[in-house]
């Protein structure tokens, strides 16, 4: 049990860790790109900003199912890549159909890996408001202040 805690806590660590350099890289997107998503038209660039946003939240998403995928194959919960990557999905996602389950000795992590989905799309819906938020709000305060010095 306890080895399956270790290994579990490691690749919750591991996603954690893929899910803040993404954040971080998206950060620094906004930065570079501030500028341009302040000027007009905005709706056609709020369009292409959630449509990146969404992709990348999916990448996001998408290695952390094959981060959990790779590691119960290599461990024998699963015989084959396709299984172990499919069971991560269901379980990654909550979604929990139980038409395939670990080998015993394992079992444990399919909670965690529940538990880490879980978290990571809290933290990626958190991260997608604030950012569309922020976008957004500085989209209508450069309008104000144009308009006022246009008026």
């Amino acid at each position: 049990m306890f080895l399956q805690i270790a290994v579990g806590s490691g690749l919750l660590i591991a996603n954690i860790l893929i899910a803040a350099v993404a954040a971080m890289l998206l950060e620094v997107f906004f930065l570079r790109s501030h500028g341009w998503l302040l000027r007009e038209p905005h709706r056609p660039k709020l369009v292409l900003l959630l449509t990146g946003v969404s992709i990348w939240v999916l990448g996001v998403i998408t290695a952390g199912v094959w981060v959990w995928g790779i590691a119960l194959h290599q461990l024998g919960a699963f015989p084959t890549l396709e299984e172990a990557v499919y069971f991560s999905l269901v379980a990654y996602t909550t979604l929990g159909l139980g038409d395939l389950v670990p080998a015993y000795p394992w079992r444990l992590l399919a909670g965690m890996e529940a538990a880490n989905g879980l978290l990571t799309f809290g933290l990626l819906t958190a991260l997608l408001i604030e950012a569309l938020r922020q976008i957004r709000l500085g989209q209508v305060e450069h309008t104000r202040n144009r308009s006022r010095a246009d008026g």
